[in-house]
């Protein structure tokens, strides 16, 4: 979730439910994370719902995955994504677009180092900055790319096996929510592939049912009942 075009001050850092810090933007009004749990929203939302239901539909598990973020923010979903990736020596190519980047210094106040290992850790806050001029390497099984522009201009040949939709809620930045902009983000998509987002509404699902894509309503994170998860065709 992004907003930082405003100066550091308008960002603050703050505890949620389950512990784990968040980043409350003063200048849009939200948190980049959910207040009941930053850490469980992210690991039941896109590691949970996301990456691991996209991993069991295959009877032989995939030696790579490609994953497109929409919303990078603190990088919390990356870092759990690529430390359980490394973990289970399956080889991540991420891309996260992010029209408002966080500062490195903002980053690295988040604490999000107590729940991935130390060598995760410290290769993001060193690759990072790199990662939003061109694609670099955290280690032999995981690469990231920061796309530093507004979604609607990202434009890449590569499709993507799972997208992780994970901008601010519709309330405060509504053109992310478009149909136009929904329709964007599912070019991006493999036949098979997975989209994932924490919310779920009657115009999210109409807008992906009319791509042809299959939707599901998945039980939601602590403080929402539902969640949003959509399968491409194979065709």
């Amino acid at each position: 979730m992004t907003s930082a075009s405003q100066p550091t001050d308008n960002l603050q850092i703050v505890t949620t439910a389950d512990g784990s810090n968040t980043i409350y933007n003063a200048q849009v009004g939200e948190n980049y994370h959910s207040r009941n749990g930053a850490v469980q929203e992210s690991r039941h939302v896109f590691l949970q719902a996301g990456l691991n239901y996209f991993l069991n539909l295959s009877p032989t598990p995939p030696k790579t995955v490609s994953i497109l973020e929409v919303g990078f923010g603190t990088g919390l979903n990356f870092l759990l994504t690529a430390d359980l990736c490394f973990a289970e020596q399956l080889k991540l190519d991420y891309t996260g677009i992010e029209a408002y980047p966080l500062s490195p210094e903002i980053i690295s106040q988040t604490g999000y180092e107590k729940y991935v290992t130390s060598a995760t850790w410290q290769s993001f806050l060193d690759s990072y900055p790199e990662s939003l001029t061109g694609a670099t390497s955290l280690n032999d099984f995981v690469q990231l790319r920061t796309a530093h522009c507004p979604l609607q201009a990202f434009n890449s040949a590569q499709k993507f096996d799972l997208i992780y939709f994970d901008a601010f809620a519709a309330a405060n930045q509504p053109e992310m929510w478009s149909e136009a902009a929904i329709n964007h983000t599912l070019s991006f998509l493999k036949p098979g592939g997975v989209f994932v987002t924490y919310a779920i509404t009657g115009n999210l699902k109409r807008t992906i049912k009319a791509l042809g894509l299959k939707v599901e309503k998945a039980p939601g994170a602590p403080g929402k009942r539902e969640m949003l998860r959509a399968v491409s065709s194979l065709q």
